[in-house]
């Protein structure tokens, strides 16, 4: 297999891990983070402070902990998903839900509570007053999912404990960079953080033509 051909594979296979990642991730962590948002409930407080604290753990103490429950002596050891690309892409969920539920949190709580208490005004219930603040939300969430994509994609400890980097199953970017680093080819290594940058930025411009066609749509 030539260079070029295993470097197309490297970047799809780090773009399907980290898109399926960011996607689970999105189902659970979106609708938390409305929530929260939205919601007062006793204990509320700490539970934000929690997920924003989870923002700034390493990646790999994060792979640690999931290396022990993956690993055969640990407590899902018998699913023998370690080393494989669902262990990657269960990890890299784990680690971008603190992103997603803070900035959609953050988000939904910034939207000025005017706009909600006048769809009340106007007649609509708390479900559609609810859904009045989402509306100017989506941005924020739009940018949350760009940003989770973006931290999963290049991270690197939860990619190589539980990834192992293995040729042709394993191996993404960020783990090929850190190989061929260590093996002394910098240009390759330089070119393969270029199609990483290239990809991120990608996903942000993407994002951002999303996020205008969207509201656009939502406020015709």
């Amino acid at each position: 297999m030539s260079l070029e051909i295993q470097i197309i594979e490297i970047a799809a296979r780090a773009i399907v891990i980290s898109g399926t990642a960011t996607f689970l991730a999105a189902i659970w962590g979106i609708p938390l983070g409305i929530i929260i948002g939205l919601r007062r409930f006793h204990g509320r407080s700490l539970v934000v402070s929690f997920f924003n604290a989870m923002l700034g753990m390493p990646t790999v103490a994060l792979g640690l902990i999931l290396y022990l429950i993956f690993s055969r002596s640990g407590p899902l050891g018998f699913l023998h998903l370690l080393y494989t690309p669902i262990a990657m892409i269960l990890g890299q969920a784990v680690l971008v839900t603190p992103i997603l539920i803070s900035f959609v949190t953050s988000t939904v709580e910034s939207v000025d509570p005017e706009i909600k208490d006048l769809a009340k005004t106007l007649g609509a219930s708390e479900t559609e007053a609810s859904m009045a603040v989402l509306r100017e939300s989506i941005g924020g969430v739009l940018l949350a999912i760009a940003a989770s994509f973006n931290r999963a994609i290049a991270e690197l400890g939860v990619a190589l404990m539980l990834g192992g980097n293995l040729r042709g199953l394993t191996r993404v970017l960020t783990t090929s960079i850190a190989l061929e680093t260590t093996r002394g080819e910098l240009m390759l290594g330089i070119a393969l953080t270029i199609i990483l940058l290239f990809i991120a930025l990608t996903i942000n411009f993407s994002m951002n033509i999303l996020q205008n066609k969207v509201r656009s749509w939502l406020w015709r």
